[in-house]
């Protein structure tokens, strides 16, 4: 460990030196009309506070370019005639990489005599206007700068109310209670695959994010009464952008970390054309933090690598086309694998048995391209293609002992592939400065691979689980509109159409939220939108054996999951930098698909790592409730801070009509954070120092416990399989949870490069807080327990250049 730390600190420090210079750096952009897409030519951008003032006009492309502008933080005022105004704050001007934004200005609804009724672009909105109940936008600053990230895209969503995740080291995302494999993934806009290496069967999760946080562009994320366009979707919607590469000027960026070394490549295909590319390689071999001592016990290797591109291509009359990319491989070979490290699927108990290896490997592929084409100044169409696919490979060893041998079998293997092919097509037209058109259609061919066996009980019978190769096909569409009575007053209104070919199930989803300022100070908004999704596909093929030994498949004709989502809202800006907002909701699910049979519980809408194959009917339903409040300072004056609470229940009732909680009901969270920077530090003013916190509190997942008798001691009958108590299930959680994270970050820029490093320290207390309960022979009381992860130092240089 001193070694590599050695090597660590020799790479950055080479750099630390004071130049008694000034810094400085391009800042340049475009600035286009966000209904149209046009360019807008002659908008005005100012640098608030410089002196003497810098202001410029954009040009007849929307570009507009500031050289030499000093290093830190600057904040731009652009305004327009006709448009509403927008103040974009802090933006990082860093001496090792250009800053390139690209601006959307909205079209203003209210003249009056040529003078614009101008409004501060409220910082946090969606990006997408069609937005305007339970979405935010993330900038890529938050995503680097909250503590805890991990440099995971997905591990940011749990800073915010009402999102949580399984508190395992796992990056699931829990939204309002619903289940994480119910998120939908967007990348450029196009639906992708669970982006997660060692992603599990059933697409919930993962434990590390082939997303890198420094490719990002600042991303919508949905929690609830989704617009029109998003479809097949029940819990949440992250929409995630690829930032363009610098079109202009080559840039480089280099990382050496804990996790892993990255390598990031941007810059334009020759000079004078506006294209650009943008390419990245990760690499990472997590066994060393083995032998750093980091991690205990790890016994095993664990390694991922993955790459991310994205290509620009404008054209003067074919319009614009863009290419992106996002792949990932990852493997491990764990021995000695037990439940309170990693869950294993197909695990059973027999005797002699000792222990399990688990070995696993996953890929994952996603490649797209989108095309722009503008039919006129108020009008264009986008396209889109794509193909995705994910891949997993779980084989579960068994270890055996007895009196003269031990011994291993294979018990669980599963081969998993999931490919889908997507083509979609949307018209947008603004009609007028009050009224915007959405209209299209998406269609998805999904093609599954899917072969699953493993020993159901001592006899050592290979029985199969599924065993099909099959496709889907599905059809989505849209319209989409937003009318503005006034500059107060905004409503979105729009009807989704899913319709599924494999079993003919259709839906008409309407959708309706408004926005109403009701001061220059704080705005209500509600909204209303009927949901629905599919369900995971292996569910329709599942073989049920009938009391003759023949096998059937029961669930062809399954219904999508449906959901209402209400919405009410209130936020309240204390100034441009202060927000406090308070949101409630209902979701009311039915249609939910649960066991046949009145004495099984078993609802898809629980299910986690194992698959089930049962006979299903959709005749459950559930309901999700709660009250989100957040207070919010935005990054100001080189501080921030972010405090949110969410109060919530989720429940469902299979077949037999009782209550009870879903396993995802943490009933409430807190989250608290914390950042401050200290800039302008040394004699040439060039470093800072940022340290940022996480404090997040909140209630365990329910959990089914162990079979106990009246005494309270373990009663569980392993040569008959039963272990757990199916009357309890889901009634209580072992204990409430915490967990403290900070972070700590130190930038030099010098003439030609920005130096950055990092620590993170996740579960600085080393809090491991109990999750769930299994039977363990060798543990006291013969129960084991998952828990918490461990305290985790993340280590990483980057070099900007």
């Amino acid at each position: 460990m001193k070694q590599i730390s050695t090597i660590v600190f020799f790479l950055f420090f080479l750099f630390t030196s004071a130049f008694s210079q000034n810094f400085d750096q391009t800042v340049r952009g475009v600035i286009t009309d966000q209904d149209s897409k046009q360019p807008i030519e002659g908008a005005t951008i100012s640098v608030a506070g410089s002196n003497p003032l810098k202001v410029i006009l954009t040009d007849k492309d929307g570009s507009f370019r500031f050289a030499n502008m000093p290093i830190g933080r600057i904040t731009l005022y652009v305004s327009n005639v006709g448009y509403e105004k927008i103040i974009l704050p802090n933006i990082v001007v860093n001496s090792g990489k250009e800053t390139v934004l690209n601006i959307n200005m909205q079209e203003a609804v209210a003249q009056l005599e040529g003078i614009v009724l101008t409004f501060d672009k409220n910082k946090g909105q969606p990006l997408n206007d069609m937005t305007l109940v339970s979405g935010r936008s993330i900038s890529p600053e938050q995503t680097n700068r909250y503590a805890g990230g991990f440099n995971d895209p997905s591990r940011i969503l749990s800073n915010f109310a009402g999102v949580t995740s399984s508190q395992d080291g796992s990056n699931d995302i829990i939204v309002r209670g619903n289940s994480p494999k119910y998120i939908q993934w967007r990348l450029e806009g196009m639906q992708i695959t669970n982006p997660n290496h060692f992603s599990d069967q059933s697409a919930v999760g993962g434990s590390i994010s082939a997303l890198n946080n420094n490719l990002l562009a600042t991303s919508d994320f949905y929690s609830g009464a989704f617009s029109a366009e998003y479809g097949d979707v029940l819990s949440g919607v992250y929409d995630v952008k690829l930032r363009q590469g610098n079109n202009e000027k080559f840039e480089s960026t280099f990382g050496l970390g804990v996790l892993g070394t990255e390598l990031t490549f941007e810059g334009p295909f020759k000079k004078g054309y506006k294209g650009s590319f943008l390419v990245n390689y990760r690499y990472s071999t997590v066994s060393l933090l083995n032998d750093l001592g980091v991690v205990k016990g790890l016994n095993g290797t664990l390694n991922f690598q993955d790459a991310t591109f994205k290509v620009v291509l404008p054209t003067k009359q074919a319009g614009l086309f863009s290419f992106f990319g996002l792949a990932g491989l990852s493997n491990f070979l764990f021995k000695d694998v037990s439940p309170d490290f990693w869950q294993t699927p197909g695990i059973r108990f027999v005797p002699n048995k000792i222990g399990e290896d688990y070995d696993k490997g996953s890929h994952l592929a996603n490649l797209g391209m989108n095309h722009t084409l503008t039919i006129n100044k108020n009008s264009h169409i986008s396209t889109g293609l794509s193909f995705s696919s994910e891949g997993i490979d779980d084989d579960v060893f068994e270890n055996f002992k007895t009196d003269t041998s031990e011994f291993n079998q294979r018990n669980f293997k599963g081969r998993l592939i999931r490919s889908t092919y997507r083509g979609e097509i949307t018209y947008n037209n603004k009609l007028s400065s009050k009224l915007k058109l959405q209209v299209g259609s998406k269609y998805a061919l999904l093609d599954y691979n899917f072969n699953q066996s493993m020993f159901r009980d001592s006899t050592n019978v290979r029985s199969t689980l599924v065993n099909f190769n099959e496709n889907i096909s599905t059809i989505r569409n849209f319209i989409n509109f937003r009318y503005r009575f006034n500059e107060k007053v905004t409503t979105v209104f729009g009807v989704q159409n899913m319709n599924v070919l494999l079993n003919n199930k259709s839906t008409i989803e309407p959708r309706l939220s408004f926005n109403w300022e009701l001061s220059k100070t704080s705005a209500l908004s509600a909204g209303y939108g009927k949901h629905s999704t599919m369900e995971s596909i292996h569910h329709y093929y599942t073989q049920v054996k009938l009391s003759d030994g023949s096998n059937i498949e029961p669930n062809k004709d399954l219904d999508l999951l449906k959901a209402h989502h209400f919405v009410l809202g209130y936020e309240k800006r204390f100034s441009k930098n202060m927000m406090v907002k308070l949101e409630t909701y209902y979701q009311d699910l039915y249609n939910l698909p649960v066991a046949s049979s009145k004495g099984n519980i078993f609802a898809t809408i629980n299910e986690r790592l194992d698959f089930q194959y049962l006979d299903l009917v959709n005749k459950g339903s559930g309901k999700n409730y709660g009250v989100e409040l957040t207070v919010e300072r935005f990054f100001n004056k080189n501080y921030y801070y972010l405090v949110n609470a969410s109060v919530y229940n989720s429940t469902y009732k299979a077949l037999d009509g009782i209550e009870r909680n879903t396993r995802f009901n943490g009933n409430y969270l807190v989250n608290v954070l914390f950042g401050k920077d200290f800039p302008k530090l040394g004699k040439a003013q060039n470093k800072t120092i940022s340290f940022n916190s996480r404090a997040f509190f909140g209630g365990g997942k329910k959990i089914i416990p162990l079979l106990r008798g009246a005494d309270g001691n373990l009663a569980v009958d392993p040569a008959n399989n039963r272990y757990y108590d199916y009357s309890k299930a889901y009634q209580n959680d072992l204990q409430d949870l915490y967990q403290i994270t900070m972070s700590f970050s130190y930038k030099i820029n010098k003439p030609r490069a920005t130096h950055e490093i990092f620590l993170n320290i996740d579960n600085i207390t080393n809090n491991r807080g109990r999750l769930t309960e299994f039977y363990d022979p060798g543990e006291p009381g013969s129960v084991g327990y998952t828990k918490q992860g461990t305290v985790f130092p993340n280590l990483m240089y980057r070099v900007y250049f």
